[in-house]
C-alpha cells in the first residue's frame, strides 16, 4: 500500500520510489493527543504539517477574547501558521487537536532543500500553495457575500465528512453564525 503523502503528492506529479523515499527522509513524524497544541500563539513555528491521522483546528483569539476558527485540517491536508513559519516569527494562531493526531513535519530548511534539489516537489508545493490561496480567497468572499444558509450549504458540499466529526458549535463558529442559527439551517 502506498504512503498517504505519496498518494497526496502524486495527484500532482509522479515520483520514483527512490525520489519519494528521499522526500520522506526530510520529514519527521509527530503524534499528539486530543486537546494537545500543535502550534501555540507566541511560539516559534519551525514546521509545516501534513496530517496523516486526526482532526485539527486553527484559531485566532481576538482582543475581546472571542475565538475565531480559521481552518480545520483532517487527513491528507496541510496545516501550520504560515505567516510565522515562512517569516520565522512567533505564532499568531493556535492549532490544536480535536482528535488523536499524527502529522508529518517538514522544516522550512528541509522544504527549501527539497525544492532546490527536485523540481517535481517544488512544483507540487507551488500547486498546493496556489490551491490554498484560492481556497482562502473563496472563504473570505463567502464570509463577505454569502448568507448563513449559503455558507452552510457550501460547507456541507465541500466537507461532507467533517459534519460527522465536528460538534455543531465549531461548525457554527467556522461559518460565523450562532449555534441557534446553525440548528435552524440544519433543520431547514
Amino acid at each position: 500500500m502506498s504512503h498517504p503523502l505519496r498518494i497526496h503528492l502524486e495527484k500532482i506529479s509522479p515520483f520514483s520510489d527512490a525520489e519519494f523515499d528521499y522526500i520522506l527522509s526530510h520529514f519527521t513524524t509527530k503524534k499528539l493527543k486530543k486537546h494537545q497544541f500543535l502550534v501555540q500563539e507566541g511560539n516559534a513555528v519551525p514546521n509545516d504539517h501534513f496530517v496523516l491521522k486526526g482532526l485539527l483546528k486553527a484559531t485566532h483569539t481576538s482582543q475581546d477574547g472571542k475565538e475565531h476558527i480559521l481552518q480545520f485540517a483532517m487527513e491528507d491536508w496541510w496545516i501550520s501558521d504560515y505567516q510565522a513559519h515562512f517569516n520565522q516569527a512567533a505564532a499568531t494562531i493556535n492549532i490544536d487537536c480535536l482528535e488523536e493526531t499524527e502529522v508529518l513535519c517538514l522544516s522550512l530548511h528541509n522544504r527549501e532543500k527539497l525544492c532546490s534539489e527536485l523540481h517535481k516537489i517544488e512544483h507540487c508545493f507551488r500547486v498546493k500553495t496556489s490551491n490554498g490561496y484560492v481556497a482562502l480567497q473563496r472563504r473570505i468572499i463567502s464570509l463577505l457575500d454569502s448568507s448563513a444558509k449559503e455558507r452552510y450549504e457550501q460547507f456541507l458540499l465541500q466537507y461532507p465528512t467533517l459534519t460527522q466529526r465536528l460538534p455543531k458549535t465549531m461548525i457554527a463558529a467556522y461559518l460565523g453564525v450562532s449555534r441557534e442559527t446553525l440548528s435552524r439551517l440544519h433543520g431547514a
